[in-house]
């Protein structure tokens, strides 16, 4: 649909950065405050043995590669897909409310120190906060909004959510609350067990399910709402199959993880030119890149001395936001 050529073949693409997710992968694997010999780790876990070196490789270096590698993935391909729908560059997965959702629903859970009693309390606070701001936002801009409408609705529940975690953090019972709050915040994959992958799970892949096959819809969109509509494209059904696959899936994540930002708004930018700009190519490539970029991410979190924590959260930021101002400023010369 666009007059751009890709830049690389579409397969040869998938491979290499299939090779780079496993490099990470396998290296993140290694990276830690005490190396490991993660052969023998895994040969113990195989066999059964009880044995530090395969609790440390089962309970906190499988878990935590393996969220990195899944949050990265919904991330970069949720913010492919809100771009190609919306048609708008600076659009990420969060512009719905999803993220914010999720952080206010985990965030009330720690407010009311529920963490304590119920293990899975904060993830089903994340997902719940999801897709309850997915649901105002269909609600406030109506079944057939626009797009404009629709960003409007997103912005308005997106700032509804962060006063309300402002409320409850000038509101928290003890400097505990507010500590543990704050932290969250930041976003951070480390003392994450397989409990958390599996809770994490079955939203992401549910959301990828339902992104799967969007990509001849985001395709005809490129040109234009009602030139998409004569080749058969029903709008209103690819809005809300996507609002509601990004709920699912970065809901699902973020309340693991917390808030983990910019990785849905750099990685379809990095990637769109190696597609030729094709929304139906640039979903998979994203969910690629955003694995690479979170866990190239946790593993530079893990190379700092020891004793200074640094979350993923801000790294992904101070990585993100400086790129996000280069857009802005990108856009305005072409504005002039």
């Amino acid at each position: 649909m666009s007059s751009h050529a890709p830049l690389i073949s579409q397969r040869l693409l998938i491979i290499l950065l299939g090779v780079s997710v496993s490099l990470l992968f396998i290296i993140s694997l290694f990276i830690g405050s005490n190396p490991i010999s993660v052969i023998q780790a895994a040969q113990e876990t195989l066999d059964g043995t009880p044995s530090v070196l395969a609790l440390i490789f089962t309970e906190i270096r499988l878990p935590r590669a393996l969220i990195a590698l899944f949050t990265g993935a919904t991330l970069g391909i949720c913010g492919a897909a809100m771009q190609g729908l919306l048609r708008n560059p600076l659009a990420s997965p969060g512009l719905i409310g999803s993220a914010s959702g999720a952080a206010l629903g985990a965030v009330t859970m720690l407010y009311f120190g529920l963490e304590a009693t119920l293990p899975l309390a904060l993830p089903i606070g994340g997902m719940v906060g999801a897709l309850s701001a997915t649901l105002l936002v269909y609600l406030l801009a109506g079944r057939d909004a626009g797009t404009l409408t629709l960003i409007l609705a997103g912005v308005a529940i997106n700032a509804l959510a962060m006063a309300l975690i402002s409320l409850q953090l000038n509101l928290a019972p003890s400097p505990y609350a507010v500590r543990e709050m704050v932290l969250w915040m930041l976003g951070s994959i480390a003392n994450r067990s397989m409990t958390d992958f599996q809770i994490l799970l079955p939203g992401v892949l549910l959301g990828w399910a339902l992104l799967i096959g969007t990509g001849r819809s985001l395709d005809a969109l490129t040109l234009g709402e009602e030139t998409a509509s004569t080749m058969g494209i029903q709008l209103s059904r690819l809005r809300w199959r996507i609002f509601i696959a990004v709920a699912l899936a970065v809901g699902s994540a973020v309340s693991i993880t917390g808030a983990i930002g910019f990785i849905g708004l750099v990685i379809p930018h990095l990637m769109r030119p190696l597609v030729g700009y094709q929304p139906a190519r640039l979903l998979p490539v994203s969910a690629f890149g955003g694995a690479i970029l979170l866990l190239a991410a946790d593993i530079c979190v893990r190379l700092f001395p020891a004793g200074t924590e640094i979350k993923v959260g801000v790294l992904t930021s101070l990585v993100g936001a400086p790129f996000f101002l280069y857009l802005i400023l990108k856009s305005r010369r072409f504005e002039l």
